[in-house]
């Protein structure tokens, strides 16, 4: 399931290709590694698929669960033709009672699916949050990756649900990835997320695989607000991702907003929206065009 998109190159030669989506501007197609339109969608079931057990478990009838597995008629683990178990079902149809049967029936905690999606990446990706806690609290893996290389944190910061990714975290969840949840979170521009990220101690110095920073990140998808907090933690302006290019250079070439760095030492912020904003960063004002 591997997307690309491809950048161009500032100093020549052949183009990068990494995960993508989408495309974002002139010759630029934005990296992620989740769809937006996945987030929070639970999964596409057919009947002729399941299982009793599946069905049962999709529709969180914990006494009919308790049955089949008392009877012995249908293994906990059982798979489904996408293969699914009763655990991914009940986890993104948010069913916490159904979980904990699985649970106490000893289910196998981290299968994946046919995308290698684990219960607890469904979870969080269907804001299941009580199920997201029975699943950690019975010891999940927080930090196994799907096709795509996501974690459980990915999801959690795409969803903007700090409280998941804070009971994530406490589960020793990693905070640091090749795409990290605070990149991730950045292009999404998912404000609250990274200043929650930022409260955990996430590396707002981290560079994705083409040495891109958050603040290029943010330039690049217009997100004024999250420059200034990015300005704020000393994020370095001067920069360069893999071809050579600035943030300034980035919001030139995508036609955003304007960012230029000039001399001066002036740190006085605006006194009204139309105004530009102005941030001294040592000797140097970064400004943000409106």
């Amino acid at each position: 399931m591997k997307k690309f998109f491809s950048f161009p190159s500032k100093k020549g030669g052949s183009s990068f290709r990494v995960t993508s989506s989408r495309r974002d501007g002139p010759g630029i197609l934005r990296e992620k590694r989740i769809g937006t339109n996945s987030f929070g969608s639970g999964y596409n079931i057919r009947n002729k698929d399941l299982r009793k057990i599946h069905k049962v478990a999709s529709m969180g009838n914990v006494r009919k669960l308790q049955e089949i597995l008392f009877f012995g008629k249908q293994g906990v683990d059982e798979r489904d033709k996408m293969n699914r178990t009763a655990l991914h079902l009940a986890c993104a149809n948010g069913h916490p009672d159904v979980v904990a049967v699985l649970v106490e029936r000893k289910c196998q905690l981290d299968l994946f699916d046919k995308d290698y999606r684990t219960a607890l990446m469904k979870a969080v990706q269907c804001q299941s949050e009580r199920c997201v806690t029975v699943l950690l609290e019975h010891g999940a893996d927080p930090n196994l990756t799907d096709i795509a290389g996501n974690t459980a944190l990915h999801y959690a910061a795409l969803g903007s649900n700090t409280s998941i990714a804070e009971k994530l975290l406490l589960h020793h969840a990693n905070i640091e990835d090749e795409l990290t949840p605070f990149l991730l979170a950045v292009s999404e521009n998912k404000q609250q997320m990274v200043e929650f990220l930022i409260e955990k101690e996430a590396n707002v110095h981290a560079v994705d695989k083409l040495q891109r920073t958050a603040l290029m990140l943010a330039v690049h998808y217009d997100s004024a607000d999250l420059v200034r907090v990015l300005l704020q933690q000393g994020i370095n302006i001067f920069s360069e991702d893999a071809y050579g290019w600035t943030a300034e250079e980035y919001s030139i070439f995508n036609d955003l907003k304007v960012i230029s760095v000039k001399p001066g030492t002036d740190d006085s912020w605006p006194t009204s929206d139309d105004e530009d904003f102005n941030f001294d960063i040592k000797g140097t004002e970064l400004w943000i065009k409106n």
